[in-house]
């Protein structure tokens, strides 16, 4: 039979895979001061959107009580993210939203050990930030791994490389608040990093 008159076998394209350092989970305010404080750092991370859909019941996302001032500084300060967003090339992904977000390995020490599963590939990094759109979202995960609501729930978060920015005692963080949970965020992820390559750490005298 004429190979050329045979049926084409359909070609299944394999899912793209990616790695990086760090996923943030949230494209909005909270992920572009991650992303910034990141970058800052020399750490590369890949920002994608909050889990989706939401359902068309969920309600809309509401300003807290934030006052017309802070909207007006928090704006500003975002136009600057952007800016520094776009100057320095940051891998910022709105049009992606994580599906899935799955644990590879107990071992701390792994390269990568979180994968977070799109429509398009997977996603592994070795961190991953949640903001607020997300929450829910990492609720979730820390049930799956067995961590539960306490006192010692941001060191343990902390230890499996999860971390959450744009969420405090108020409904809304302040705009200040989470720049200081960003970028503690950023040294504590740095900090990992270097634990995982062996650097030195310099004490000062």
């Amino acid at each position: 039979m004429n190979a050329a008159l045979c049926p084409s076998t359909p070609q299944v394209k394999p899912p793209h895979e990616e790695t990086t350092t760090t996923i943030v989970i949230g494209s909005g305010f909270s992920g572009l001061a991650v992303a910034a404080e990141l970058n800052r750092q020399g750490i590369d991370a890949i920002v994608v959107d909050s889990f989706r859909p939401l359902g068309p019941s969920s309600p809309a996302p509401t300003t807290g009580g934030v006052s017309l001032d802070a909207l007006s500084e928090r704006t500003d300060i975002l136009r600057l993210l952007e800016h520094y967003a776009r100057r320095h090339h940051l891998d910022i992904r709105p049009a992606t939203s994580p599906l899935q977000l799955t644990r590879q390995s107990t071992d701390a020490h792994t390269e990568h050990q979180w994968t977070v599963h799109t429509a398009t590939g997977t996603l592994t990094a070795h961190s991953v930030v949640f903001t607020r759109g997300a929450l829910n979202q990492l609720r979730r995960v820390l049930h799956s791994v067995g961590v539960n609501t306490s006192h010692e729930l941001t060191a343990a978060m902390h230890s499996l490389g999860l971390y959450l920015v744009g969420v405090g005692d108020l409904v809304v963080p302040t705009t200040h608040e989470i720049l200081h949970q960003a970028k503690r965020a950023g040294a504590s992820i740095s900090a990992r990093r270097a634990a995982r390559s062996g650097a030195a750490v310099l004490i000062p005298a």
